[in-house]
């Protein structure tokens, strides 16, 4: 099989990613393909960078999947960033390549298709989002096939989907994101994406606050930067030793996060859909 992953930061926003340590997006998505599909062909794409299309001769056509990071950009704010990532997915609808993808790609899906997002009221969501909740689709949804009715999952977002479009379908929601997840069907094609990262692990969640500690401060997720670094070095440990329960139990961290497996499960059956001949 063949995947195009769509790494949807523009260049400032990747610069801050790499200064922090974090691994580059498209890599982590490179990661859960080759983990399930070894022999998988992955092809990465920059669209929001000067040199972002694809090689020459190749074709949205040319790939059985197509998976969208997250970004730091504005959806509801269309730029000259923005606006062709809206146009590839359009287009991927067209090809009828399946899409699959996490926070941004929510957000992508539903606006390709015509629906609406805006800055979320309730301010940031960041580090777990707490309590997602499966609607009455999303029990029976082949993308929540094994997982439990409620669960947390990591997540880092100040948006959030205001209108749905014709053809989308709530999967998942919780107190603070009304829409967590979606299957949006669009001009023949098929889109299942959620708002939060099933790609990140705790290392990784630890070194994306560092990358956003004023942010996050500016939100009151934080009181300080001490507050923070606090937070950020008890995540570290807890990755370096999954045991340290009482790390687990100060921050409310359990299988949900901690499990691959359960943290996969999502995209691992979006690739068995596929196989099925999702479309």
């Amino acid at each position: 099989m063949k995947f195009l992953i769509i790494n949807a930061y523009d260049p400032d926003g990747q610069a801050v990613l790499d200064s922090h340590g974090c691994t580059d997006p498209a890599f982590l998505y490179r990661d859960m393909v080759r983990d399930a599909l070894p022999t998988a062909a992955v092809e990465i794409m920059r669209p929001a960078t000067p040199v972002g299309g694809l090689p020459a001769g190749v074709a949205l056509s040319d790939f059985d999947g197509a998976l969208w990071t997250g970004s730091s950009l504005t959806i509801h704010q269309p730029d000259r960033f923005v606006t062709p990532q809206i146009d590839l997915a359009r287009a991927l609808f067209r090809a009828r390549v399946p899409q699959f993808g996490s926070c941004w790609a929510c957000q992508m899906a539903v606006v390709a298709a015509g629906g609406a997002c805006a800055a979320n009221p309730r301010g940031r969501e960041a580090g777990l989002a707490r309590k997602i909740s499966l609607t009455g689709a999303g029990r029976g949804h082949p993308m929540y096939a094994g997982k439990a009715g409620v669960f947390d999952a990591f997540t880092n977002h100040s948006d959030e989907v205001t209108d749905l479009p014709a053809g989308a379908v709530l999967l998942a929601g919780n107190r603070h994101s009304r829409v967590q997840a979606v299957d949006v069907s669009y001009d023949g094609g098929r889109f299942w994406a959620v708002q939060y990262h099933p790609e990140y692990d705790l290392a990784e969640l630890a070194a994306l606050t560092e990358a956003r500690t004023d942010m996050l401060i500016g939100f009151g997720k934080f009181s300080n930067r001490a507050d923070a670094a606090r937070f950020v070095a008890d995540l570290r440990a807890l990755h370096a030793d999954p045991t340290r329960g009482d790390i687990a139990w100060r921050l409310g961290i359990d299988a949900d996060v901690m499990s691959t497996d359960l943290r996969w499960r999502e995209f691992r059956n979006w690739l068995a859909a596929l196989g099925a001949g999702l479309r």
